[in-house]
């Protein structure tokens, strides 16, 4: 039987840091709404979700860094919306941030959960910061609870003894 590692959906213990563009705040705070709904229904303490407020979603990801250097973070929850406007600058922000928070994610090893909206309209990001389309805050943190689980697992699974490691 495979040895299986999964997520468990509680905060306890967990330390998050959450990042939120304060451009299209409209926006934003019903995300970090239900980010801070997802902490409290997950069981997590309130004085353990650090909230940081940055003029954008392009400055996310430098805090996001500084976050995950402080040693202090089990996972990061970055939460913006870019919404598509008539020019090329939305592409060339979701692609940069998408791939910033990326990159942070696999070369920390830290959970950098990408809670930024890229949509067309602002109706569409209205949907999804709590209407029509849930709140992607609240799924954010979901995520960011999942992958702290998985991670803190893996870091303390023991390592199989040579009788149980026939290789």
């Amino acid at each position: 039987m495979a040895n299986v590692v999964q997520g468990r959906l509680t905060a306890s213990g967990l330390r998050i840091g959450v990042v939120v563009a304060r451009f299209n705040e409209l926006i934003t705070r019903s995300l970090l709404q239900g980010a801070e709904d997802a902490w409290a229904r997950h069981g997590g303490d309130s004085s353990r979700l650090d909230v940081a407020w940055v003029p954008g979603s392009y400055e996310i990801p430098v805090v996001a860094a500084t976050m995950i250097k402080s040693g202090r973070y089990d996972a990061v929850v970055t939460l913006g919306a870019l919404v598509r406007g008539a020019t090329p600058h939305f592409d060339h922000l979701a692609s940069s941030v998408t791939g910033a928070l990326q990159g942070l994610a696999v070369s920390s090893g830290v959970p950098v959960i990408n809670g930024v909206l890229t949509t067309d309209t602002l109706e569409q990001a209205i949907e999804r910061a709590g209407t029509k389309a849930g709140n992607k805050g609240y799924d954010a943190v979901v995520a960011a609870i999942d992958m702290a689980s998985v991670l803190n697992q893996l870091k303390t699974r023991r390592p199989p003894t040579y009788e149980e490691d026939p290789v």
